[in-house]
């Protein structure tokens, strides 16, 4: 009898101890973008020579680290494309100079649902609060004279000014990521359009796979949310999809924001950056901005 005692205290011991070590661990991403099929759904059209120089597919890989308080998304080392082009390893990596897919990092934390979003402006490192949603990406663009000069844009499809209406759509659809439960979700994005003439409703549509396995919330695009963690985003021309899982401890500082980003709102990275498009386009010698 002692010795089953013993045996159930230790088979309640490991489970307990399992579980809580899936508290804590490594999720890989990779994302996969086709620029010439993103160009056509945004109604930008490529002669064959432009297309031809074009690669096939461009992948970034992604990680997301958590514990059982926050979590931090951020590219990893390794980028390459279908023309060869590639990075070595798999070492994490501060993308925040340049790196692949000019990427920015994002960090979260459960108990209030915040989510901060970290990037550099030049030689700042900005934090700028943000949140989980289903909501069209930051407009930059301004109304400036057309330059009559530019080439026009001949394709079929024409979007008219505006944003897009959104809409979210439940479906029935599961499968399995990483042997975890996933419901499928559908955003359809509608814009206005000229259609050889017509006005038209062009609708883009964009699939979620979530789980609520894992206990928190997370979308590798924090406009593309809706509950759960998101495993898989797929779109025409892009797909990220997560490809692997290790449970192991994860520090608090690597899932922390860190702290000499200086603190900016939406409202202040919005004028902000219009402010240094207009010097860029304002005549002169051109000036260099990087943004990641």
């Amino acid at each position: 009898m002692k010795k089953t005692m013993v045996a159930i205290v230790g088979l309640l011991s490991l489970a307990l101890t399992t579980q809580a070590q899936k508290k804590s661990g490594a999720i890989q991403f990779v994302s996969s973008t086709d620029p010439v099929a993103v160009a056509a759904a945004n109604g930008f059209q490529m002669n064959d020579e432009m297309k031809a120089r074009m690669p096939k597919s461009v992948k970034t890989n992604f990680e997301l680290l958590y514990n059982a308080t926050n979590a931090s998304y951020m590219p990893v080392e390794d980028t390459e494309d279908s023309n060869g082009g590639g990075g070595g390893g798999m070492g994490r990596m501060m993308m925040r100079f340049g790196g692949a897919g000019g990427a920015r990092e994002y960090y979260y934390t459960f108990a209030d649902q915040k989510l901060v979003e970290v990037f550099d402006v030049s030689d700042t490192t900005y934090a700028m609060p943000s949140k989980l949603t289903v909501a069209n990406p930051p407009s930059l663009a301004m109304n400036r004279p057309q330059n009559q000069n530019a080439p026009q844009n001949n394709s079929a499809v024409q979007f008219l000014p505006g944003p897009p209406t959104l809409e979210v759509v439940k479906t029935d659809e599961t499968k399995k990521i990483l042997d975890f439960n996933c419901k499928k979700v559908i955003v359809k994005s509608i814009r206005k359009a000229k259609v050889l003439g017509e006005d038209k409703d062009v609708t883009d549509e964009t699939a979620l796979w979530y789980t609520t396995d894992l206990g928190f919330n997370f979308s590798p695009d924090p406009n593309l949310w809706t509950e759960g963690v998101v495993l898989a985003i797929e779109n025409k021309g892009k797909a990220t999809t997560a490809t692997s899982i290790e449970y192991r401890n994860v520090s608090a500082k690597d899932v922390t924001a860190p702290k000499k980003a200086l603190p900016i709102t939406q409202e202040e990275y919005k004028a902000k950056m219009e402010a240094m498009m207009k010097r860029f386009s304002g005549g002169g010698q051109p000036r260099s901005i990087r943004i990641n």
